[in-house]
């Protein structure tokens, strides 16, 4: 059973926005400050995400209107350099985004945990809540690829316009709440720049796996175009908006020293009750990421399967519903096992950004290999990049120079994130011997 387009343009982009907005702009800004050290470096630094992440989402709207296919961020680097890289970045990116669902699904088990009766409020209490997080999430997938995207969408709605709700504070304040004197940050003040960059990127990612679901899209090839600009358009419009209500009521300073700024931002506008307020935001961006990523990782799943990389098990899809039953269980299966592993949010995410920016400098790079594979589609009305090829290129030399700052400021992890990806390498050549050795017999 193949699976059937259902998703409107609207769903798309409350996926994007989904994808994008985690809990990352609850903590991300705190550790700009603390890089970036002045007010004009801070600011630069998130417009320049913004451009730059503009500049990349113009260029996956091009890459979902050329090859719209279930599975896309897999299917895409298969096809325009070579199944084995293909297996090598994605195997990575499931490894760390089911690591990084559960590491979150933790966060916001953490923050609804105070508002629960008090006998759950133990250790094995917050884990038995973040698997029922997981639980919950996942049978409101199994309901179908519909109810996850109408859940998604209220979630989303929900959590942009408690975000927007913060932003009041500045209304409410007569500038920072404390006279914090900031720390400048030590060496090179270009070094500086590029880790800050790091941690707004990381807040910014996630756009990318939007086009794994080329093949549930209606009107894919113009549909994902639109959604992803009109998604990121309204993320880079909230997390500017949030930053400068975060340096108003704080002051850069004050950023530096607080890493509850949503809960702070929250006591400003309303009080003793801003706490509780808080609690919930965090808890419903922590659903919508877990949701989404449900919905996105069999997807993958799907593809892989397609490759014969995994077993046709994970091509099944339930004709009615058009949920993969047996991904989405095993995704939720691995998620709940990390949980039973993890204690902490800890450093689960330590390396995510070294692999996020190889996989996604390169599967930008591949929108030159594209255009000339379709070139067919030049005239079919689809969309096109403007200002093509020095978009796609400044996306492309901006991450580069991030994942040349990650390397610089810690080499170690650098290699050992290299080592990973050859892992999958071989993992890949094993998987291939031995389905060759299958048909032969």
């Amino acid at each position: 059973m193949h699976i059937k387009p259902k998703l409107t343009r609207f769903d798309l982009t409350m996926i994007v926005i989904s994808l994008i907005i985690g809990t990352g702009i609850f903590k991300s800004p705190g550790e700009v400050a603390v890089r970036a050290g002045s007010p004009a470096l801070f600011f630069s630094a998130w417009v320049l995400g913004g451009v730059v992440t503009l500049c990349g989402a113009l260029t996956f709207a091009e890459i979902g209107a050329r090859y719209p296919t279930t599975g896309g961020f897999y299917k895409l680097f298969s096809y325009c350099y070579h199944p084995a890289f293909a297996f090598m970045i994605n195997w990575i990116a499931i490894l760390s985004t089911t690591a990084s669902v559960a590491a979150v699904s933790l966060i916001g088990a953490e923050y609804i945990i105070p508002l629960l009766p008090t006998s759950l409020q133990t250790g094995t209490g917050t884990k038995l809540t973040t698997i029922g997080l997981v639980l919950l999430v996942y049978l409101i997938n199994l309901l179908g690829i519909k109810m996850s995207a109408r859940a998604q969408n209220l979630l989303t709605i929900f959590k942009v316009g408690m975000i927007i709700t913060l932003c009041l504070a500045i209304f409410q304040s007569n500038g920072p709440v404390a006279a914090v004197s900031p720390v400048m940050p030590a060496g090179n003040p270009l070094a500086s720049f590029g880790l800050s960059l790091v941690a707004v990127f990381f807040t910014y990612t996630g756009y990318q796996q939007t086009i794994n679901f080329g093949g549930d899209i209606i009107d894919a090839k113009r549909n994902i175009p639109k959604a992803i600009i009109t998604g990121i358009i309204v993320v880079i419009g909230v997390y500017l908006a949030i930053n400068f209500a975060y340096y108003y009521v704080l002051g850069i300073g004050g950023l530096q020293q607080n890493q509850a700024l949503a809960a702070k931002m929250a006591a400003v506008v309303f009080g003793r009750v801003g706490e509780r307020i808080t609690y919930v935001l965090m808890f419903v961006s922590v659903l919508a990421y877990v949701n989404v990523n449900m919905m996105s990782v069999p997807r993958v799943y799907y593809a892989m399967a397609e490759d014969g990389m995994l077993p046709p098990i994970f091509k099944r899809v339930n004709p009615r519903t058009q949920t993969q039953e047996a991904g989405m269980s095993i995704f939720a299966g691995s998620v709940i096992i990390i949980l039973l592993l993890i204690s902490s949010f800890g450093e689960v995410l330590n390396y995510a950004m070294f692999f996020e920016c190889i996989g996604l400098a390169t599967a930008a790079m591949a929108i030159f290999i594209l255009r000339k594979r379709t070139a067919h589609l030049n005239n079919s009305g689809i969309y096109t990049i403007k200002w093509y090829p020095v978009v796609p290129l400044f996306f492309i030399a901006v991450y580069c120079f991030v994942t040349f700052s990650i390397f610089m400021a810690n080499p170690k992890a650098t290699l050992v994130c290299l080592a990973a990806f050859v892992i999958g390498l071989g993992i890949y050549y094993l998987r291939r011997n031995s389905a060759n050795t299958i048909k032969q017999e």
